[in-house]
């Protein structure tokens, strides 16, 4: 895969440390140990914590069955209920906290508490800041945002940010070495870049709905087997410079870029009514077929492992 080729470096931090037992903690904790890195997780809800290791184990039998696990051994867990032990024993602490930045702030008070001055915190976060998250912080430095997509075990983009250039060179190097694909921000920005794309698409699939274009599954297939199939190979807009033909995205610019601004000037700018909330509900439900979340996350997963590996045939 482009740019994820599995290196494992356990040495870069030996020991990750989990700060919220979720799904995407789940994700991560696996990558982790995978990759030959000792895990220490902790979560304020005991039945987070009790079945942790068990949805642990089930990605780690995933990225076995995919060969994503590394050549070191795999690393050990444990799971403990004060996140004090995780920043005592940790490098690196993959925050994954409920997105609520008075939360964040406090966690991240409890843990400087104890930490030692080489600890780094990554946050999961999926859209807040990290100027907001790093205020009243002690040493505001050691915080990076590193937002996955989910599941982080299987989706390579990890968008980080933080003030320190060295700190996020470290820190990206890590991620690259789980396979990962990490990207910089050069400022932050509200959602990152991906979701920030994701947001802007969806917007416009909920317009499209709302306004009787087309429902639900239909602007579902038009994506995913239109675009979004281009998209998992080259991006927005290199698929722009690849239609401009010979002469490229100069050429698209100077021909075509007034119709692409016309259809600008066409993209809705829906709300969230209790009507159109019933139209996206009813879609889901029409498009679901009777399937359950955790059937269509299987189905989801096994669909995203057929695309990661015919990727990396093809550029092989």
């Amino acid at each position: 895969m482009r740019g994820s080729t599995m290196m494992t470096k356990p040495d870069l931090f030996p020991v990750v440390g989990i700060a919220g037992c979720g799904l995407i903690g789940i994700s991560w904790a696996g990558l982790f140990l995978a990759s030959g890195h000792d895990v220490i997780a902790w979560d304020p809800a005991a039945p987070a914590r009790d079945r942790f290791a068990d949805g642990v184990a089930r990605v780690v039998e995933q990225l076995d069955a995919i060969g994503r696990s590394g050549q070191n051994a795999k690393g050990h867990l444990s799971v403990v209920a004060d996140v004090r032990d995780v920043a005592s024993a940790a490098s690196l602490i993959q925050e994954n906290a409920p997105e609520n930045v008075p939360l964040k702030r406090a966690l991240y008070a409890e843990i400087e508490s104890v930490a030692a001055d080489h600890l780094v915190i990554s946050s999961s976060t999926s859209s807040l800041v990290w100027s907001e998250l790093s205020l009243g912080m002690k040493r505001p430095e050691r915080l990076v945002t590193a937002h996955p997509f989910n599941p982080p075990h299987l989706m390579p983009l990890v968008e980080i940010f933080g003030p320190d250039i060295a700190l996020l060179t470290r820190v990206a190097e890590f991620y690259r070495s789980l396979g990962r694909v990490p990207v910089m921000l050069k400022k932050e920005a509200v959602g990152h870049i991906a979701n920030r794309l994701a947001s802007a698409l969806w917007r416009e699939a909920v317009s499209i709905v709302a306004e009787g274009i087309a429902d639900v599954p239909e602007v579902d297939a038009a994506l995913v087997n239109g675009p979004g199939l281009r998209w998992s190979v080259v991006g927005a807009h290199m698929a722009y410079h690849l239609g401009g033909g010979p002469g490229g995205i100069d050429h698209y610019l100077k021909h075509l870029g007034p119709s692409q601004e016309r259809r600008w000037a066409t993209l809705g700018s829906p709300s969230l009514t209790p009507e159109v909330c019933a139209k996206l509900v009813d879609g889901i439900r029409q498009e679901s077929q009777g399937l359950s979340v955790a059937e269509l996350e299987l189905r989801r997963d096994r669909g995203l492992i057929a695309v990661l590996g015919a990727r990396q045939k093809a550029e092989t």
